[in-house]
């Protein structure tokens, strides 16, 4: 755990940060604590070098015998693999950017950075999803018979890539930018089963027309995790308040600590995809107040709902007077 901070008037070296705020402000001002060394983003380093390696050589390989076999289904999903391997790139550079130590400049760090390589991601995988499109439907136009056994095999192999990568990131779900890289590479899995499908299904009827048609299945399921992983990081970088937390639940537990009149000034946001912050303004007429109860009030934040960077600032005044702006 971070080191905490306990605000107040007695002028200690260590704990003289703010400066009062009047005579009802005398014993206690507040509480910052932070828990970063707890919440630090995995190691997936070894993970991620392991992974774009060996989806960039399948990208390769899957890419080349599409064009040379005729097979817009194994061009298809190697664009998506394609869009994958930048997507680890991206969520690599990320998860190693979260751990450099905050500067005088980016006082939280560079936490954020992982919530930017998620929309990133979601960026590049719309502009895929535009390529895959366009060269579907002009292979529609002009037709090409694929050889159906050349898919099987290529699809076949990606099955294999593909869920051994997922594996690889199965643990840390709860970090969105690690979840991203596992979904990807689990739905490419689930997308070779369909190539292999329909290879097999060309190889029995000879119907050629199999294979775009598979090739737009492909497309409608990467833009349905596009939107998905579009929408969570496009609300982690407006700080919206994560889907996970109840504001009004919060609002609650601060409001029914012992000697809390008045809960106000809440504000909850995602400092990273693993790390969520909270500040507030707790009025405590004649309440408890001393660093015990306000670490109580961190842990019991932490414990409940997963906020790991929390604020608190205690105020003295009645509620009325807060309402006049202390």
């Amino acid at each position: 755990m971070g080191q905490g901070h306990s605000h107040t008037h007695n002028h200690s070296p260590a704990h003289s940060h703010a400066p009062g705020r009047g005579d009802g402000d005398t014993d206690c001002h507040g509480l910052h604590d932070h828990h970063g060394h707890h919440h630090a983003p995995k190691d997936f380093g070894n993970a991620f070098i392991f992974a774009i390696v060996l989806n960039s050589l399948f990208v390769v390989v899957e890419a080349t015998f599409g064009f040379l076999y005729g097979s817009m289904a194994l061009v298809a999903d190697a664009g998506h693999n394609l869009s994958d391997v930048l997507a680890l790139m991206l969520a690599w550079g990320a998860n190693y950017a979260a751990k450099r130590p905050p500067t005088e400049r980016y006082t939280y760090g560079f936490k954020s950075s992982t919530i930017l390589a998620a929309l990133a991601n979601a960026m590049l995988l719309a502009i895929a999803i535009g390529a895959i499109l366009f060269e579907t439907f002009h292979r529609l136009f002009e037709p090409q018979e694929p050889q159906g056994v050349v898919m099987m095999i290529v699809a076949g192999i990606g099955i294999l890539i593909n869920a051994g990568t997922a594996m690889l990131f199965l643990r840390g779900q709860e970090d969105l930018n690690i979840r991203g890289a596992y979904l990807h590479m689990a739905a490419d899995a689930l997308v070779s089963v369909g190539v292999v499908i329909a290879g097999l299904a060309i190889v029995l009827t000879g119907m050629w027309w199999i294979d775009p048609l598979v090739s737009l299945a492909i497309v409608t399921m990467i833009a349905w995790g596009t939107w998905g992983l579009a929408k969570d990081s496009l609300k982690m970088g407006l700080l919206a308040v994560p889907a996970r937390i109840d504001v009004g639940e919060v609002r609650r537990h601060l409001a029914g600590l012992e000697g809390v009149e008045t809960v106000h000034d809440l504000h909850i946001w995602p400092m990273s995809t693993t790390e969520t912050a909270l500040t507030a303004h707790l009025v405590m007429p004649g309440g408890p107040c001393s660093d015990e109860f306000l670490h109580q009030i961190v842990h019991s934040l932490e414990d409940r709902f997963g906020i790991n960077h929390t604020t608190i600032q205690v105020e003295r005044g009645n509620s009325a007077d807060c309402g006049k702006g202390c």
